[in-house]
């Protein structure tokens, strides 16, 4: 494989040119900041990046937001982020970049470099198309889905009723459907709107409607 790696610690940077190299591939550019990846990237088109994702000048994202932007100059090229610790605004932004492009993506802990062999076997699914994940980034992605589902408060007959609401069907519809009463299906509506503190319809909202768009976009 052809590789570009971003990272501006000389010491992390240099051991995985070695390891990269010692396992058979070719590191075609290794750089330090942002602005260089994307560049390399561009100009190299690598089988694949592997991107700090803090890099100067900040220390904060800028491998992050250069890997972003290399994704849309170079859709579907395969980037492998590494991170010191789990950032999960930082993960699902990257997530957000396969769109329906597709490509490649990694978010791995720097402490799963010193497994070798699970490194580079990561390398090459993140070149070959796939999706690789550290444990610890999907467990706390898992937690925060959870915590911000706006649907989490819901019983599963509330969530069937708000299915069957987005679907278009009236409250009568509904309850044949479920083979329940109006009366059931009427009391389900308000609970979903009181749990998704949803205000009384007024001339510009009608709670259904918002309703329906909330689960739309869960």
């Amino acid at each position: 494989m052809r590789v570009v790696i971003a990272d501006d610690a000389v010491l992390l940077r240099e051991g995985l040119i070695r390891l990269v190299t010692e396992n058979g591939h070719q590191v075609v550019a290794a750089v330090g900041d942002g602005d260089a990846l994307v560049e390399a990237v561009t100009t190299h088109r690598p089988d694949v990046s592997i991107v700090d994702v803090r890099m100067p000048p900040s220390h904060t994202d800028e491998g992050l937001r250069a890997a972003v932007t290399v994704r849309r100059l170079v859709p579907r090229t395969p980037i492998l982020v590494l991170s010191q610790y789990v950032e999960v605004s930082y993960a699902d932004d990257l997530l957000a970049t396969t769109g329906g492009a597709g490509g490649g993506i990694g978010y791995l802990l720097k402490d799963r470099v010193a497994a070798i062999d699970e490194f580079l076997d990561a390398l090459a699914r993140v070149a070959a198309g796939g999706t690789v994940l550290d444990p610890e980034v999907v467990a706390q992605l898992l937690v925060r889905r959870r915590r911000d589902d706006p649907l989490r408060e819901l019983t599963p007959r509330e969530r069937e009723v708000l299915a069957l609401m987005a679907e278009g069907r009236s409250n009568t519809a509904i309850a044949r459907t479920l083979v329940v009463s109006d009366g059931a299906v009427e009391k389900h509506v308000r609970n979903i709107f009181t749990k998704l503190d949803l205000p009384p319809d007024s001339h510009h909202l009608h709670r259904r409607v918002q309703a329906v768009l909330t689960y739309l976009r869960t």
